[in-house]
C-alpha cells in the first residue's frame, strides 16, 4: 500500500510539470467527445504505467535493497531536475483517430519512457506488491491531466503553470536528494 501512495504523489509532482497535460488540454480542445478524450488518456497512462511496472519488476531482482533505494532517488532526482526547465506544449498531430484513439496513442507515444513510468518502475522495484505502483501512479497522473483536458489551453494558461511546475520539480528534487542520502547512509 506504501507504494501506491508514494506513486500517487510522485506522479502527481511530475505530471504537474510535464508535457502530458498540455497533450491532453490541446486534445480536450480539438474533440467534444471529453469522456472519451479522458477514456484514451486514462488507458494509454494506465499502459504506460503498467510498462513501467513490468521494467521495475525485471529489474528488482538484480538490485540490492541499497540499489534499489538509489534507484528510486534517481528517478526523483531526474523527475526534479528536469522540472527546472519549461516545458514547449506537446501539439496534438492530426490523426483521423476519433477522441478516443487519437488521445490514447498521443498520450501512449508521449508517454513512452517519461519521468513518471522510471518512478514508477522504481517504486515497483521495492514494493511487496508492484502493481500498487501502477495503480497510485495512474491515478496521480489522471489526477493532473483530467483538469487539463477539461480546461483546455487556455484555462490551462490561466493557471500559475510555471510556480506549479518549480514548486513540484523543488519538491521532487529534495526527496530525491534526501532518498540518496539515506540510501548512501549518510542520514
Amino acid at each position: 500500500m506504501d507504494a501506491l501512495m508514494a506513486a500517487l504523489v510522485a506522479a502527481l509532482l511530475t505530471q504537474a510539470s510535464d508535457r502530458t497535460p498540455w497533450a491532453a488540454a490541446g486534445l480536450g480542445d480539438r474533440y467534444e467527445q471529453k469522456g472519451a478524450v479522458i477514456a484514451g488518456v486514462a488507458l494509454a497512462l494506465a499502459f504506460g504505467n503498467a510498462l513501467g511496472v513490468v521494467g521495475g519488476i525485471v529489474v528488482a531482482p538484480m538490485l540490492s535493497p541499497n540499489a534499489q533505494q538509489l534507484l528510486l532517488a534517481l528517478a526523483l532526482l531526474s523527475g526534479g531536475v528536469a522540472g527546472f526547465w519549461p516545458t514547449r506544449p506537446a501539439k496534438a498531430r492530426g490523426w483521423r483517430l476519433g477522441a478516443f484513439g487519437s488521445s490514447l496513442v498521443a498520450v501512449a507515444v508521449l508517454g513512452f519512457g517519461d519521468r513518471t513510468q522510471f518512478v514508477t518502475a522504481a517504486f515497483a522495484t521495492q514494493a511487496t506488491t508492484p502493481a500498487f505502483a501502477a495503480i497510485g501512479a495512474t491515478i496521480g497522473s489522471v489526477a493532473v491531466t483530467v483538469p487539463a483536458i477539461l480546461l483546455g489551453e487556455r484555462g490551462l494558461r490561466k493557471l500559475p503553470t510555471t510556480a506549479l511546475r518549480l514548486g513540484a520539480a523543488a519538491v521532487l528534487t529534495l526527496a530525491g536528494a534526501v532518498q540518496a542520502l539515506s540510501a548512501l547512509r549518510l542520514i
